[in-house]
Parts: C-alpha cells; sequence; structure tokens
C-alpha cells in the first residue's frame, strides 16, 4: 500500500463520505471551457458568466435542496486525513486548471465576435476563477511546506492580491473579531462601505508586517527575494505583462475587471465571516484567545465543497493550521442562514443583509450590544434602535 493511502480499515472501517466529492471544487477553474462549449452548442451569450452561475444559482440551489451535513471526522482519523496526499492534490490541481482557463479566456476576448456584454460576462467567469483560487491560496498559505507557501502566491498573481499572503496569515488571525482589524465587518458597517476599508486597511497592515519582518532580519524592505510581498506582486506583474505581450493590450481592461471581481468576491467572504462579532478583553486590555463563537458558520454541503471548507470558519480560526478535509462544524458557533455564495449577493443590498443577519448577530450575543463589534459611526442610531427591544 502506498505510504500516502490512508489505512482506514485500522479506524474501525471509517471513509471520508465526502473524499471524492471534493473534484467537484475543479468545475469552477474549468468554467471558462464549460461556457465555450455552452455558448458554442447553445448560441446564448449569457453563458460565457457560467462561473458566475454556477456559483451564484447552482450552487445555492443545490444547498437549498441538499442536507446539512453537520458530520464530523472521528478524532483518531484527524491525523490520517492530514497526512493523506490526495487532499493536498486536490487543491494543487486547481492551479493549473486556474491558468488554463485565464489564458484560454485571454484568447476568447481576441479571438471571439463578441459585445461588451459577452466579454464582461467572461470577465465575471474568470473573476469567479480568481477569487476561488484566492480562497485556494488561503487553503495552501496556511501550511508550513515551502512548495505549498509558494503555489499560494501563484494563486494570488490572477487577482494581483499577492499582499494577502502576508495580512490574512500575520494580521488577520492574530487581531480577528476586534475593532482593529480591517478584515472584520462592524455591525451596521455596508458591504459597500467595507471594501475600500478592507482592501486599503489590509494593504497598509501587509507592509507594516512584512517591514516589521524584515527589519528584525536586518534586510532591506526592497529585497525583492526575501520580501514576501514584492515577489508576490512581481509575479502578478510577470503574468499580466506575458498575457499583454502574446494577446495584445486591448485585453488588459478585462484583467482588470475580472481581478476587481475576483477581491469583491473575497472582501464578500470577509465580510460575512466575522460580521459584528467581538472577542472579550481581560483585565489587562488584551484580547481573549479566539474561540469558535467569534466566526459565523455553514454547514451547505454543496458550497463548503467548492470552497474547501472555507464555511467551516469558527474551526478554521480555532486551528489555523488544520487541513481543510479535517475542519469540523462547531454547533456553538453562531449559524449562518446560507451559503456564502448566497450571502455575499445579499450584502451587496445593505436593507436586506441588515434585515437577515442582524436578528442574529443580537441573539447571538443576548442583545447585549456591549459585546458587538458596532460600527462607531452606526453606534448611536443603533443603540438607539435596540436598546428598548433587549
Amino acid at each position: 500500500m502506498d505510504s500516502a493511502t490512508p489505512r482506514y480499515e485500522t479506524h474501525g472501517g471509517w471513509s471520508d463520505p465526502k473524499r471524492y466529492l471534493w473534484l467537484y471544487g475543479l468545475v469552477v477553474p474549468l468554467s471558462p471551457f464549460l461556457a465555450y462549449v455552452l455558448v458554442h452548442y447553445l448560441h446564448l451569450g449569457l453563458f460565457w458568466a457560467t462561473g458566475a452561475l454556477v456559483i451564484a444559482v447552482v450552487c445555492p440551489l443545490v444547498d437549498a435542496f441538499a442536507r446539512l451535513d453537520t458530520s464530523n471526522p472521528p478524532e483518531n482519523m484527524l491525523k490520517v486525513l492530514e497526512d493523506d496526499r490526495y487532499y493536498r492534490y486536490c487543491t494543487y490541481l486547481y492551479l493549473p486548471l486556474q491558468y488554463a482557463g485565464l489564458v484560454f479566456g485571454c484568447w476568447m476576448w481576441v479571438s471571439q465576435p463578441m459585445g461588451g456584454a459577452e466579454q464582461f460576462a467572461l470577465a465575471a467567469t474568470l473573476g469567479i476563477v480568481g477569487g476561488v483560487g484566492i480562497n485556494a491560496a488561503h487553503e495552501l498559505g496556511h501550511k508550513r511546506t515551502t512548495i505549498e507557501r509558494r503555489l499560494a502566491k501563484v494563486a494570488l498573481a490572477q487577482s494581483f492580491y499577492g499582499h494577502f499572503y502576508v495580512e490574512h496569515n500575520r494580521g488577520h488571525h492574530a487581531r480577528v473579531a476586534t475593532p482593529d482589524d480591517p478584515a472584520t465587518a462592524r455591525m451596521g458597517e455596508s458591504y459597500w462601505s467595507f471594501l475600500p476599508r478592507t482592501v486599503f486597511g489590509s494593504l497598509r497592515s501587509a507592509i507594516r508586517y512584512e517591514n516589521a519582518r524584515l527589519g528584525r532580519r536586518g534586510k532591506s524592505f526592497w529585497n525583492l527575494r526575501h520580501n514576501d510581498l514584492l515577489n508576490a506582486w512581481a509575479l502578478s506583474v510577470m503574468l499580466y505583462g506575458a498575457l499583454v505581450a502574446v494577446f495584445g493590450w486591448t485585453i488588459l481592461p478585462w484583467l482588470v475587471v475580472q481581478a476587481v471581481m475576483a477581491i469583491m468576491f473575497l472582501e464578500g467572504a470577509n465580510y460575512l465571516e466575522h460580521y459584528g462579532l467581538l472577542r472579550d478583553k481581560r483585565e489587562d486590555g488584551s484580547y481573549e484567545c479566539v474561540r469558535p463563537e467569534h466566526s459565523w458558520n455553514s454547514n451547505h454541503v454543496c458550497s463548503n465543497l467548492f470552497l474547501y471548507n472555507l464555511q467551516r470558519h469558527s474551526d478554521h480560526h480555532a486551528n489555523p493550521l488544520r487541513r481543510y478535509q479535517t475542519l469540523r462544524s462547531m454547533p456553538a458557533a453562531p449559524q449562518l442562514p446560507a451559503g456564502y455564495a448566497v450571502l455575499i449577493i445579499l450584502a451587496l443590498f445593505p436593507p436586506l443583509w441588515r434585515r437577515v443577519m442582524d436578528p442574529r448577530l443580537l441573539e447571538h450575543y443576548g442583545y447585549d450590544l456591549s459585546r458587538i463589534n458596532i460600527h462607531p459611526r452606526k453606534r448611536a442610531a443603533l443603540l438607539a434602535r435596540y436598546t428598548s427591544a433587549a
């Protein structure tokens, strides 16, 4: 038996029922090719947006009709699952398909008789591929192996979001569910006000963390070889330069569009993952350790398969090095009413978002507004609105 193959028979015959379902996640990087086939045979330009349709329509429909997946692997199987390289290959395979789809999309832009709406639809598909690619980078960037950390930067190059590699691991995980974290949304803060705050705040934070790290090692910030920001951004510059050199300058605006859409998708997930949640302070003024109740949890099966169990976010923050296949459902964590795809779309419409999520947030904290991370500019209005209800 290959050493990478888990020996399930030594653990009471248990096997992972989702073992081969993780491959469904590869539908996303394959969506540009699927889009071409659908447009070619159905003659409907709408299908250039196949990637977006898979995430925004197909995935929520499956989630709506499938049972919630609250099952967890047995404790004595966690090490076996962690050591099973098959699950790593599922994430590794995303990257070549991601880049094949990007090159194919660029070729489609310059070779097909597309109108502006169709070109935008294809950019939306590639944006979803890039956005989920940031999620693949998220999974890879948390690991200790050099190859996985390097692959994380490669996955981020399409969206030009290399600073995520630094800020997420060193900043977000340390400051999550506090007012200091640019990637933690506050109650009353709309997605549209959160977006610039998290994009620019995370960028500034990443520069600060990397500058401090290099300073401790006696190296200059401008050292391309050792600066994780500069070499990640350099990958994006080389990628975009190569694509423009091959396909021409006409693709550059669409490359920018797909990168913006990938970032919006990623930050949409950030917006909902910790919305309004707040860690308590100790007597010395420091924050308590991160616990499962400081992240929103979701057990919707299809969106978890597409996002490498990202929706089991409570366990991820409690155990950041744990691989996606071993992340557990946390019943004590606040629960989302739907999968990420539905809620990211809902976040685009702040009144609907507040109607759905604010009552759940208040219930989670027993209507004690002092325990909630409230947007400073909305504090007075929210206190006036909900104090009487409490």
